[in-house]
């Protein structure tokens, strides 16, 4: 049996991994160097992204093992402890190439989970 919790976790992964994506569309990897707002929020959604990831319960995870639970984790881990080496380009491919077929994943999930 789900919680509602869990529920309310994947819709806050859904929500920060559209903003990302949205806000990334059509910025090029100059525009994140130099942009001294965009890249903060970027990194946030992120870190908001992987934390509602560690927080779903492990029965909640094991009927979604095609969303990268421990990437999304480590990713957040990765962000607020390695703050000060956040590679730029690096950020740019993850929101670029790897945050659209995420959203895919959790819109998917999110449709087979009643609505609490």
């Amino acid at each position: 049996m789900w919680q509602r919790e869990d529920w309310v976790r994947l819709r806050h992964m859904l929500d920060s991994a559209q903003e990302a994506a949205n806000l990334v569309h059509s910025k090029r990897q100059e525009d994140l160097a130099r942009d001294r707002v965009l890249t903060p929020v970027l990194l946030r959604l992120l870190e908001i992204l992987g934390e509602a990831a560690s927080r779903v319960t492990p029965e909640f995870k094991g009927r979604y093992l095609f969303i990268p639970w421990r990437q999304l984790v480590g990713l957040r881990n990765r962000l607020i402890y390695g703050y000060d080496s956040v590679d730029n380009a690096i950020l740019r491919n993850i929101l670029t190439t790897d945050l659209p077929p995420l959203v895919v994943q959790l819109e998917s999930a999110l449709r087979s989970e009643p609505t609490p």
